[in-house]
């Protein structure tokens, strides 16, 4: 059976170590980017590989055009997937150690390329380690691939489009950074506050326990049919701070059942606002 949303430590745990199955160490911190390789290098599930946020995930920032993490090219990334041995066969499993938030991001690239068995790991690294599950050190490497991309191109959209938007109000823009940076109250580390016009707030925060798993199915339905309004997810886009967190909020919408379709908007808030033409608001 493929996973496609979420996997427990539980289903993990017999697969470690089979070839067909790809784990991908995704911890990273904003505030220190080499510290996730290095934790990883100390401490990680046995067979992983080590996907840096800067380096593997996301392409250099072009100033006043793009956000913080820009996706990289088609080419870059599938050179990349295969080097980590990935192919059409490969069921992934990523994780962080932040709930899902860096994981995320590699489920919704590789779903970006075709590649829909990829699962993040509920309860992250933090759970396989308190539950006293085995560990490796070091880097580790996996026999390499072919991956073959079949872009999704319609599961983003770009400035125009959400401009467009904004005159017909034809999508519901959801962001999904905390409700304070939201309302405008602090910048975050970006240096304009605020958020894009007609976006309702949906901290991906809210989709979590208290021991940083995910609600469940019934619990983030209730959540997001409020949030939807009667929306379809094909009726929604969403943002964060850089095209990291957002994720977040579609991994729970597809837990909670809803499928596929919600697009996302990579460039994100702090894309929005590198050209200083564009409107912002403030407030609820």
């Amino acid at each position: 059976m493929p996973y496609t949303t979420l996997i427990s430590t539980e289903e993990l745990a017999p697969h470690v170590g089979d070839p067909d199955w790809a784990l991908i160490d995704c911890r990273f911190k904003l505030d220190n980017p080499a510290a996730g390789r290095e934790l990883y290098r100390e401490c990680h599930i046995p067979g992983a590989v080590y996907a840096h946020l800067d380096e593997d995930l996301s392409s250099p920032i072009i100033p006043g055009q793009t956000g913080r993490h820009p996706l990289p090219t088609i080419e870059n990334f599938v050179e990349t997937l295969s080097r980590w041995g990935i192919d059409e066969r490969t069921q992934v499993v990523a994780y962080d150690d932040n709930s899902g938030v860096y994981g995320g991001r590699l489920w919704w690239m590789l779903r970006w390329l075709g590649h829909f068995n990829v699962a993040v790991l509920d309860g992250d690294f933090r759970a396989w380690q308190r539950e006293g599950r085995p560990t490796a050190s070091g880097e580790e490497n996996r026999t390499r691939c072919r991956f073959l991309p079949y872009p999704q191109e319609y599961m983003q959209v770009d400035e125009a489009y959400l401009l467009a938007n904004i005159e017909r109000g034809e999508y519901q823009l959801f962001d999904v950074r905390d409700e304070a940076r939201f309302r405008g109250e602090v910048a975050g580390m970006d240096p304009v506050a605020g958020h894009i016009p007609g976006a309702k707030s949906a901290h991906y925060g809210h989709n979590l326990t208290a021991d940083g798993k995910f609600k469940s199915p019934a619990e983030l339905r209730a959540r997001y049919e409020g949030l939807l309004d009667g929306k379809k997810p094909e009726e929604t886009i969403f943002y964060c701070g850089s095209g990291v967190s957002l994720h977040h909020d579609l991994l729970a919408l597809e837990h909670a059942g809803f499928g596929p379709g919600a697009r996302v908007y990579i460039g994100s808030w702090s894309g929005w606002i590198a050209d200083p033409s564009r409107p912002v608001a403030t407030g609820e």
